[in-house]
C-alpha cells in the first residue's frame, strides 16, 4: 500500500492538548511541525514589549506598520526534543507562555492585519505536504483543503487543570476565567473565528490518556494517508 505525504490540520480551544497531539505526530512521522498559536503570543510580546500594546489597548497603525520587522521562526532543540519559538532571532519560548501573554494574545490574534501575515507564512509551510499545524482556524483558512482535519475539545474543568500545571504562580480561578474569555474571543471574532469543520473528526479528551489521544489520533492518519 502507498502511504501519501498529508498535511494535518489540527484545531481546538486552549489548553485542550492541540501542540501536545501535534508535536506527537510529527515526531512518528517525521513531518514538520508549526505551533501556529505561538506565532501570536510572539507578536504579542513583541506589541507589548513595544507599547504598541499598553492596558489591553492596542495602536492599531503602530502595529500594522511593525509588521514588516516582525519575524517569527521556529528551530527544533534536539536536547529537549521541542520546536521552540524565535521572535527576530532570539529564542522566547518561555517568555510566550506566561499568563501576561495569555490574557493579552487574543486581541492580536484577532485582528486581520496580523492574521493576513500569519496565514501566508502558515500556507507557505504546507506547500509541499508534510506538516502537522495546530491553531483555531488551520481547517477552516490556512489549510482547507487538509486531507485530515481534527477538533480537539476538553471541559474546562480539565483544561484549567491541565493549565495551572504549566502555570505555577496563578490561580486556578483566574486560569478558569482566562480560558473561558478566550473561548469566547476565539468564537465569535470576526477574523478567522474558531468553528468545527463538517469534515473535521472531533475528539474529546477530556477522559483521554495522552497515549489513548495519540493512538486514536494514529489510527485516522493511518486512514488518511492510505486514502
Amino acid at each position: 500500500m502507498k502511504i501519501k505525504k498529508i498535511n494535518i490540520a489540527i484545531d481546538g480551544h486552549s489548553s485542550c492538548g492541540k501542540s501536545t497531539l501535534a508535536k506527537q505526530l510529527s515526531n512518528h512521522f517525521k513531518y514538520t511541525y508549526v505551533d501556529t498559536g505561538a506565532m501570536y503570543r510572539a507578536v504579542c510580546l513583541y506589541a507589548l514589549k513595544n507599547d504598541i500594546m499598553k492596558d489591553g489597548i492596542i495602536d492599531k497603525k503602530a502595529l500594522t506598520d511593525s509588521l514588516k520587522y516582525i519575524n517569527v521562526s521556529f528551530n527544533y532543540n534536539d536536547v529537549s526534543s521541542v520546536s521552540e519559538t524565535f521572535l527576530n532571532g532570539v529564542n522566547v519560548e518561555n517568555e510566550i507562555r506566561s499568563l501576561w501573554i495569555s490574557e493579552n494574545v487574543s486581541k492580536i490574534s484577532k485582528l486581520k492585519e496580523v492574521r493576513l501575515k500569519m496565514v501566508a507564512i502558515q500556507k507557505e509551510i504546507g506547500k509541499n505536504k508534510g506538516v502537522v499545524m495546530d491553531g483555531r482556524d488551520i481547517g477552516s483558512v490556512v489549510f482547507p483543503n487538509a486531507e485530515l482535519k481534527l477538533f480537539i475539545t476538553a471541559s474546562v474543568n480539565e483544561r484549567t487543570r491541565r493549565r495551572s500545571l504549566e502555570l505555577k504562580d496563578a490561580s486556578l480561578e483566574d486560569i478558569m476565567k482566562n480560558l473561558q474569555s478566550r473561548d469566547h474571543e476565539d468564537s465569535t471574532r470576526d477574523e478567522n473565528p474558531l468553528v468545527i469543520m463538517d469534515d473535521a473528526i472531533q475528539i474529546d479528551n477530556t477522559n483521554l490518556s495522552i497515549e489513548e489521544q495519540f493512538n486514536l489520533a494514529l489510527s485516522y492518519c493511518q486512514k488518511a494517508m492510505a486514502d
